[in-house]
């Protein structure tokens, strides 16, 4: 994720798409796709820098898988995805995963997961802002598996 400084432009962009909203979809297709290239202008416009990001359609190569995890857990994102981003089949993914970690991917990602979301539910963060925001889908299964690996529910931690 990447965050957007605001901007007059942005907003006049988005100011725009509202008219397309009122307007009968069929056959809008051909307008749409001038509006895709519109945001993708004008994203490029403000932030020259995305470029590299919106523009590199290279196959990735083997990366460091450790440090790929860590800095991306967070994503909410199929084992399959992860593989390709790091460069390696999903056979090979789980088996160099194994070497790194010691452990699964999927147990990994869930301990990493509530790991982080203890962190910030103790520093004063809702659970309804954390879940979502360290890779899980929805917050029941968040709290069932918060309970599950700490013996307490996660609004709890904001009362100590």
């Amino acid at each position: 994720m990447i965050s957007l400084a605001p901007n007059p432009l942005y907003k006049s962009f988005m100011d725009s798409l509202i008219s397309y909203l009122e307007v009968e979809q069929e056959n809008n297709e051909a307008l749409f796709n001038l509006k895709i290239k519109e945001a993708v202008h004008l994203l490029l416009k403000v932030n020259p820098e995305l470029k590299d990001i919106l523009f590199d359609f290279n196959e990735p190569g083997k990366i460091d898988l450790e440090a790929f995890m860590n800095k991306n857990f967070h994503f909410n994102v199929h084992l399959t995805r992860f593989a390709y981003l790091t460069g390696r089949s999903l056979a090979t993914f789980k088996r160099d995963f194994q070497k790194v970690f010691q452990e699964t991917p999927g147990k990994w990602l869930l301990n990493k997961r509530l790991q982080e979301a203890y962190y910030l539910i103790n520093q004063g963060k809702p659970p309804s802002e954390v879940y979502i925001g360290v890779g899980f889908e929805d917050l029941s299964h968040f709290s069932f598996s918060f309970k599950k690996k700490f013996g307490i529910v996660p609004s709890s931690l904001l009362l100590k």
